[in-house]
Parts: C-alpha cells; structure tokens; sequence
C-alpha cells in the first residue's frame, strides 16, 4: 500500500503513538488468521494500533509491511520490535 499520509499527518500519528500500549502481540502464533482479525477489529475500533513482535524478531521488516497490506492499513512507524498502524474510520463505522 503506497503511502497515503503526509509528512505532518504521519508526524501527528506518531506522536499519539507514542502514548499508546501495544494492543496485540506477534508470537509463536505469527500472521495466523486469528492475529490479522484482531487486528482488523482493533483498528476498526481505535484507528491507530501499535503492536508487538514478542516473536519474529528477525523477520519484523518484511512482515510488517505485509500485515498492513493484508488488513489494509498504513504502517506509520517500526522502532525496533513495535510497529504502528493506522487505518481510518469509514463513514459507516
């Protein structure tokens, strides 16, 4: 997914990131399809989530763009084992 946020926008998201507490965690499980739906829900629910590699630590820069890409939000930021996605609203939600 290609970048759809500013500069600014990102600036912004990142800083609200940095109060936020990982909702989920990458373990043993890794991209399961139960990971990816809570996921979906958490972001469907607060927008902006960050997330935890417990596990995976090697792989966490490939993985994380493909877990945007498969609940289709936007990878804000990865530092060292947490990474934050966002995905807004819809109109319906």
């Amino acid at each position: 997914m290609d970048s759809s946020l500013s500069g600014s926008q990102k600036r912004a998201l990142k800083a609200r990131a940095q109060l936020l507490e990982p909702a989920l965690k990458l373990g043993h499980g890794g991209m399961s399809p139960g990971f990816i739906s809570s996921l979906q829900s958490a972001l469907a629910q607060h927008e902006l989530v960050k997330i935890k590699f417990t596990d995976f630590k090697d792989e966490k820069k490939t993985l994380a763009p493909q877990i945007a890409e498969a609940t289709g939000s936007e990878l804000v930021m990865r530092v060292g084992n947490v990474a934050v996605y966002y995905r807004p609203r819809s109109a319906g939600e």
